[in-house]
């Protein structure tokens, strides 16, 4: 069979991802291996602790996606300068290193760059203010990547949920099974991301459409934590799973007496860019975790 000039190109390109392990990058790796050649690096590969340049030497690649990070909110607020080392220094160094090889990075962020101060979802355009050890490392590791050189891009993230980690939504449906009484925050919003959702949206961000910048990438629509938990209960009602709490009883953020790290009220982010840019609509987080809900006990059946 003779392939176009197009069609080997898809075949000969080099995807090294970052994160192989995490909820994201698992979904990632397993949606892009099956178009491109993909590298996926773990922390045994890559531990962003240490210095990355000899680390990724002899790592061949045309894309580099890095979707590894220190994301645990209160180990950062003890460990500032381990959480900067890895959620910024270590950024830095990886857009330098794709920058040698002619290569672009797309790298994860989080909606925790903003204080959550707003009232209607953040735009790419609006200045980052985190009030944590968190979100402060990773503004600071977005600005050194796209510091580093031109053509990298981050890709904004909140509230990942998908099959390849346990998240919110499985920990309060196991929490529903045992017991009666379930709760979550009633007071902090955001939007989730469906990573299988999220693993169909980047592809057109790998050579079609190769921007630069920053990027809002998540379902549409946002939520409190307890309307989050409430519709996955609802689903996994309504997949005929047995439950013994109906109801998501709603508590307040500043009822969390084991947090450490401040949490932002609000950080729901609009995608509106990334529509323009493909004219791809991600669909609402509420048929997502839908979905999510009826694959996941579907597949445990």
């Amino acid at each position: 069979m003779v392939m176009d000039g197009s069609q080997q190109a898809l075949i000969t390109r080099k995807i090294a991802i970052l994160g192989r392990n995490g909820r994201l990058g698992r979904a990632v790796c397993r949606a892009l291996s099956r178009k491109y050649e993909v590298t996926a690096l773990g922390r045994q590969e890559v531990d962003l602790a240490e210095s990355v340049s000899e680390q990724l030497k002899n790592v061949g690649f045309d894309l580099f996606i890095n979707t590894a990070a220190a994301t645990n909110l209160d180990w950062c607020e003890g460990h500032p300068q381990a959480a900067e080392r890895i959620n910024a220094e270590a950024v830095g160094e990886i857009g330098a290193i794709c920058s040698a090889k002619g290569a672009r990075c797309l790298h994860i962020s989080t909606d925790y760059v903003f204080d959550g101060s707003a009232s209607s979802p953040y735009r790419e355009d609006q200045a980052p203010n985190p009030i944590s050890v968190y979100g402060k490392t990773k503004q600071l590791g977005e600005e050194l990547l796209l510091q580093s050189a031109n053509g990298h891009l981050v890709i904004r993230v909140s509230w990942v949920f998908g099959p390849d980690k346990p998240g919110f939504v499985d920990m309060l449906l196991d929490r529903a099974m045992r017991e009666d009484h379930v709760e979550a925050i009633e007071d902090k919003y955001s939007a989730p991301t469906y990573s299988i959702d999220f693993s169909e949206w980047i592809e057109p961000l790998l050579f079609e459409f190769p921007i630069a910048g920053i990027l809002h990438l998540c379902n549409a629509g946002g939520c409190s934590w307890r309307e989050y938990g409430q519709l996955a209960v609802d689903a996994a009602l309504e997949a005929g799973i047995a439950l013994k709490a109906y109801h998501v009883w709603p508590i307040s953020l500043k009822s969390m007496s084991s947090f450490v790290a401040r949490r932002p009220v609000y950080t729901v982010m609009d995608h509106q860019r990334y529509r323009e840019i493909t004219g791809i609509s991600p669909r609402s987080w509420k048929d997502a975790v839908r979905t999510y809900v009826r694959t996941k006990y579907f597949r445990g059946k």
